[in-house]
């Protein structure tokens, strides 16, 4: 496919694909190196995780300059990310003893009986370009450590940072065939997943892209995990920290361009502190640079493709005819490149696109509310449930707010964001199944029910 360079338009040098013939030979090499990856020593297996930790802290502006070229990545941000995939290679080095030793449950007074953790098989994982390291790290450390082995197929836009991430794991010394990445169409997947030699499946992706894969993996018994879309509500009390709220609230909308599925998207703000909340808050998008990603200034980059330029101001342009006000921005920059600006919406009904559908671009829709009541209604008043962020003073109150929202994570006084200590996912159409922590390590191993007995305790 044709490739291009987000932030300058020029196209970029094509990678070459793989054929049938090589997806044969991926889960063939596979399905024979998980025989002895699973009786690998648990030593080794976290040592080479710790390794991968430093290949990738070491050459972290390699792996950055990739990914801003491949989908234009504020820089700071990218290497903020290579060094997240860091965090959670060292995460599980250190936990995994932990995450996978045998947990005992008592039963009868002569028998020994406990719960083991063991892994299942190859696990394809399907995965989008916004996060293309970390959304791809944050399934090789559990999966791998755990005694998995792992295919991928990442997004078409970033075949290079793909490809970067099985020489990664290569340089770090994991064994061949305990990770592949496969340049390979979508079209491909549904006969992967339906191959015996695939155990489990996971995908981020979007909401048509999850129920097509659920689909297959159900109809094959296979466990599946889904990340999909995300519309979380940022709410802001009447007794919050107005200057702190709106301050995170714009980093918040604006992380990686606003592309991403845990970013702030709609601003439920009660109507004693809409007002100030709404003029710092603007003050705050407007504060930030648009520009080349490769400069450290930059706050927001481009879009990734031109076609999400045309998607968001669809939406934002669909909203305003509906009934909604412009405070900031609205229009895509006249510039060379697939920039938009920070947009703050106000007054948008119920049914527009800012308020009803997902918007993956830095544009933000701001609500009143009259009362607390309200706001968590609002907040829930979604087919998505990714996660969320509730502001006031009183923490008594927020986690009281926080238990009320339909999400599968909530913060207080902070934005929302996925950490290796903590598990991952949503409800509803954001998908199911968790990643990261134990969760997320757990997520592909049988958890296996072992009863042990000496002959004579028989009856």
């Amino acid at each position: 496919m044709t490739r291009t360079n987000p932030a300058t338009e020029e196209s970029l040098s094509s990678v070459a694909s793989h054929d049938g013939d090589d997806v044969e030979t991926a889960l063939a090499t596979a399905s024979e190196t998980f025989r002895t990856w699973r009786d690998t020593d648990l030593r080794e297996r976290r040592r080479l995780l710790e390794t991968t930790a430093e290949v990738l802290r070491d050459r972290t502006d390699e792996f950055a300059r990739l990914a801003t070229k491949e989908m234009g990545k504020p820089i700071d941000g990218a290497r903020a990310e290579i060094e997240k995939c860091a965090w959670v290679c060292d995460h599980y080095a250190e936990r995994a003893p932990e995450y996978l030793a045998d947990e005992p449950v008592g039963t009868e007074p002569e028998a020994e009986s406990f719960v083991a953790t063991e892994p299942l098989g190859p696990v394809l994982a399907v995965m989008p370009w916004n996060y293309p390291f970390w959304q791809v790290f944050r399934f090789v450390a559990p999966n791998l450590v755990a005694g998995n082995v792992g295919l991928l197929k990442h997004a078409s836009n970033v075949p290079e940072c793909a490809l970067a991430v099985e020489s990664i794991l290569r340089e770090a010394g994991f064994p061949e065939g305990v990770f592949q990445t496969l340049v390979v169409g979508s079209d491909r997947v549904d006969s992967m997943i339906r191959d015996d030699r695939i155990r489990a499946v996971t995908l981020t992706g979007s909401e048509p892209a999850g129920r097509a894969v659920g689909q297959t993996a159900g109809k094959e018994l296979k466990p599946s995990v889904l990340e999909l879309g995300g519309s979380d509500p940022f709410v802001v009390l009447d007794d919050a920290d107005i200057e702190a709220a709106a301050a995170v609230g714009a980093r918040a909308r604006t992380l990686n361009s606003g592309q991403s599925c845990i970013a702030a998207k709609r601003f439920i703000v009660h109507a004693d502190a809409y007002d100030a909340f709404l003029d710092a808050f603007v003050t705050e998008m407007e504060a930030l640079t648009v520009g080349d990603p490769s400069d450290p200034d930059t706050d927001i980059g481009p879009q990734a493709r031109a076609d999400l330029v045309d998607d968001l101001h669809e939406q934002v342009t669909a909203s305003v005819e509906a009934g909604a006000s412009v405070e900031t921005g609205g229009e895509p920059l006249d510039r060379t490149g697939y920039f938009y600006p920070p947009t703050v919406v106000t007054d948008v009904p119920p049914d527009a696109p800012l308020a009803s559908e997902e918007v993956f671009g830095p544009a933000a829709a701001v609500f009143r509310v009259e009362s607390e009541a309200e706001a968590v209604a609002l907040a829930n008043d979604s087919e998505l449930g990714l996660a969320g962020s509730v502001w006031t003073e009183d923490r008594e109150r927020g986690q009281a707010v926080a238990r009320r929202i339909e999400s599968g994570a909530v913060f207080v006084n902070e934005l929302a964001k996925s950490d290796p200590r903590l598990p991952f996912g949503g409800i509803k159409n954001s998908g199911y199944g968790r990643e990261l922590a134990e969760q997320g390590l757990k997520a592909f191993c049988n958890e296996k029910t072992v009863w042990v007995q000496d002959t004579a305790d028989q009856p």
